[in-house]
């Protein structure tokens, strides 16, 4: 379950376990040198997950720009833009598709105590209170980049877990 707070809201969408792999995934292949890629497989290897799943979720954000296949020696996965131009909302969007997360089935146009038509020209107000949460939430999501997580993630590093994270960079990349 994904939290996003934007000033007092807070909201929680459910989100398929891809869109949490791929944007550790892409934090992850932030820290490469340029011209350098990791294959789908230590990419899964690195949080103990399913190589043909992140497989297949690194060909979706492929799909979408968002990373790049390299052929040959050294190839794997590379980010396709800057970090900094990658946000949360473009790995949601490449994952799971720009659909609603809410879809309004019209119900009060059901039952015994349907109205004129006229009556349901405008959205009711659940309807609209649902479209304004989901606009926050995609406004937080487009806030929030790969660069700018990846930024945060080294800040709070400690020393260990840095000299953790290049040990095993280096034993990948060479």
């Amino acid at each position: 379950m994904l939290y996003v707070r934007n000033r007092n809201l807070e909201l929680s969408m459910k989100l398929s376990e891809g869109v949490e792999w791929t944007a550790h995934a892409c934090v992850l292949l932030s820290a490469l040198p340029p011209g350098v890629g990791l294959p789908a497989n230590a990419l899964a290897e690195f949080h103990a997950l399913a190589p043909a799943y992140m497989a297949k979720h690194m060909q979706a954000l492929a799909r979408a720009g968002i990373v790049q296949s390299i052929r040959g020696a050294g190839g794997g996965y590379r980010l396709a833009r800057p970090a900094d131009d990658i946000s949360l909302w473009d790995i949601v969007e490449a994952i799971e598709g720009d659909e609603h997360a809410f879809r309004c089935s019209e119900i009060r146009q059901q039952g015994p105590c349907v109205g004129p038509q006229a009556d349901f020209r405008k959205p009711c107000a659940i309807n609209a209170a649902f479209g304004r949460a989901e606009t926050a939430w995609r406004a937080e999501l487009k806030s929030v980049t790969i660069g700018g997580m990846t930024t945060e993630l080294a800040r709070k590093a400690t020393p260990q877990r840095r000299a953790q994270l290049t040990q095993w960079f280096e034993q990948k990349l060479a």
